[in-house]
């Protein structure tokens, strides 16, 4: 992840370190099916729900047995009007952020570790955190969804090409334990692309436009 200058560097980084290793080829196999209760969990912290019953006294008591997600409108609302980024906000979606991409790191047979909630493990994701007031336009948080619809366009051929590359490593590891690594490369490059997105368009932490470009 290094770069020639701190400046070059584009203010949302993910790298995923690769497995110079035999893979656990039980575990490839069955990813899918491994994989389901970190799922679980995922969505849990990924959504909201909740229900409710009426009490003996007639009363609606309510309850919640799932919240999160990532936080979109309420960063845009403050940034509009206040032209601030609560930190604790963006720490939220930063880690949130990062056990995704562990989850569908460890899915894309990138690791086979079982995804951690808090360790960082082999997928490195780094975002500056913004000065709202100095940083970040207060009205291009209305239109970046919209801005970034090309990249949406690509992303859609790139993603599809990398399930074709995930398919076809799953073969590999489980003839040679190992990752071909111009495959891994690509996927980490597609991780990389759609997390510049992500954090341009929803997450809301940088107004630099994100690159064309599977490269760090």
């Amino acid at each position: 992840m290094d770069a020639p200058s701190a400046v070059a560097q584009y203010p949302v980084r993910l790298a995923i370190d690769y497995p110079a290793r035999d893979l656990n080829r039980l575990t490839t196999f069955f990813r899918i099916i491994v994989a389901i209760p970190i799922f679980i969990v995922l969505a849990a912290v990924s959504g909201a729900g909740g229900g409710g019953d009426w009490d003996k006294g007639g009363d609606y008591a309510g309850y919640s047995w799932a919240a999160g997600g990532i936080l979109f409108l309420a960063p845009l609302l403050m940034i509009l009007f206040r032209q601030k980024y609560p930190r604790w906000w963006f720490e939220w979606n930063l880690n949130l952020f990062r056990f995704q991409n562990r989850v569908f790191a460890y899915l894309s047979l990138m690791d086979d570790r079982y995804p951690s909630t808090d360790e960082e493990q082999s997928v490195h994701v780094e975002i500056d955190y913004p000065d709202a007031r100095q940083d970040l336009n207060r009205w291009l948080p209305l239109v970046k969804w919209l801005l970034a619809i090309p990249h949406y366009i690509v992303l859609v051929f790139l993603f599809i090409a990398a399930v074709v590359a995930v398919l076809i490593a799953w073969f590999a590891i489980l003839f040679t334990g190992k990752y071909p690594r111009g495959i891994f490369d690509f996927v980490e490059g597609a991780f990389r692309w759609g997390a510049r997105v992500e954090g341009y368009a929803f997450l809301l932490v940088t107004d630099r436009y994100p690159p064309f470009s599977l490269k760090p």
